[in-house]
């Protein structure tokens, strides 16, 4: 790629680059020396699991690595014990060391599904600060002010409603800093959420003599599944990266006409030119948005599966949806014939979290038995030996029950 075509990869799903020249600068020397840059990103080990929305941020990572740099996938195991506050109304809990350990392996197993291991440096930030001393912190705590640090919203609006701020939340963000230094980077990558945070670290690396402060580049927060709030677990909008194909599909296909495009930009490699074609084909009706959100979806499970395994999500969809036609792996379960409450039953099977739960999805109309909606909360099943029924909850939750 030239040098503008790379700038083009790069930029694409970004927020911001700061400094915005020194991207063109640092390319240009990488590729006239053949030292490949260090790119930079911190993932806490917090919630192990990964999503979409984290993808944003690793595919990132990834174009990185397709122009031949070296990627460091820092996990915080020794940050993680003071916990990012960022964005946070009150001190988050510290995890322990063996919550750490676990976290930390999970994500380990979850970001080669689109990172090279050839090219990925894991680190983990405890190397260094396990050998700071009291005096190494002194230091690193002269590096900043705290007028600085308490221009962070959230500790801003904590200080003014006198909300709790811990001394050792202060030192975040100079933490965060100080691995820059002590991994040469010179790039570092994060969410719009860490901005603040990724400045402090050029100025970190300032202190402690680095010429050449590292560049900045923020993505955004992927919306979820909703449209509305950023993708999280928390909020039950996220697609998993792990979920089975047939899932991750069947979510892709339940976003907005609208949202599928932001999803385009920012979880695919479709180039801006391309996607600009098919949002163009859309408007002009030369192209269904289904069809199009039909290829968005096979190219995401393709991605984290293969195309084989997005070609079988799409014909499972298709069974489901357009066929009417349970999926061809319903579990089953037997039952000894008789009667049985349906919101009972849906609770004790895990396909409502509660009774209460299932009496909601019943009234909601969201729960069928052989094909037939169920609005009676007191509705039971009462079947003969021998007999099935077909539960569906939703349009994704099925189960057969066989009584004996």
């Amino acid at each position: 790629m030239t040098i503008d075509e790379q700038i083009s990869l790069l930029r694409k799903g970004t927020v911001d680059c700061v400094p915005e020249e020194e991207l063109r600068r640092k390319l240009e020397r990488s590729a006239k020396t053949g030292k490949p840059l260090r790119v930079k990103a911190g993932f806490d080990p917090t919630a192990p699991d990964i999503h979409l929305g984290h993808t944003v941020l690793i595919r990132k990572m990834r174009h990185f690595q397709q122009l031949g740099h070296t990627v460091i996938f820092l996990i915080g195991d020794f940050t993680g014990m003071i916990g990012d506050p960022t964005g946070r109304s009150a001190t988050r809990p510290a995890l322990t060391r063996q919550q750490i350990d676990e976290n930390a392996e999970t994500y380990k197993q979850q970001i080669f599904k689109l990172l090279d291991p050839e090219r990925t440096e894991i680190r983990f930030n405890n190397e260094w600060f396990s050998d700071f001393g009291a005096d190494d912190f002194v230091r690193l705590a002269g590096k900043a002010t705290v007028a600085q640090i308490l221009e962070r919203d959230d500790f801003k609006k904590r200080f003014q409603t006198q909300a709790p701020i811990g001394m050792h939340e202060l030192l975040y963000a100079l933490a965060q800093g100080y691995d820059s230094v002590a991994l040469e980077a010179d790039v570092e990558l994060g969410g719009t959420d860490q901005k603040l945070n990724l400045l402090m670290a050029r100025q970190i690396q300032q202190a402690y003599g680095v010429k050449e402060p590292q560049l900045i580049m923020t993505t955004p927060l992927l919306e979820g599944l909703d449209g509305i709030q950023k993708m999280s677990k928390s909020l039950n909008n996220y697609i998993g990266i792990t979920e089975p194909p047939r899932d991750m599909f069947g979510k892709v296909m339940s976003i907005s006409d609208d949202l599928m495009w932001r999803y385009y930009e920012l979880v695919t490699d479709v180039s801006l030119t391309e996607i600009a074609d098919l949002k163009a084909a859309a408007q002009s009706g030369d192209r269904h948005p289904r069809d199009l959100k039909v290829e968005l979806a096979r190219r995401i499970v393709s991605d984290f599966y293969s195309q084989d395994d997005a070609e079988e999500a799409n014909k499972e969809f298709d069974r489901m949806f357009r066929e009417h036609q349970a999926p061809s792996d319903v579990p089953t379960v037997e039952k000894p014939a008789g009667s049985i409450r349906l919101v009972k039953l849906l609770a004790v099977e895990g396909l409502a979290p509660s009774v209460s739960e299932a009496q909601r999805l019943v009234t909601q109309g969201g729960v069928r038995v052989n094909g037939e909606r169920v609005s009676d909360v007191k509705f039971e099943l009462g079947l003969q030996t021998g007999d099935e029924a077909l539960i569906q909850v939703g349009s994704r939750k099925f189960l057969r029950i066989v009584f004996k």
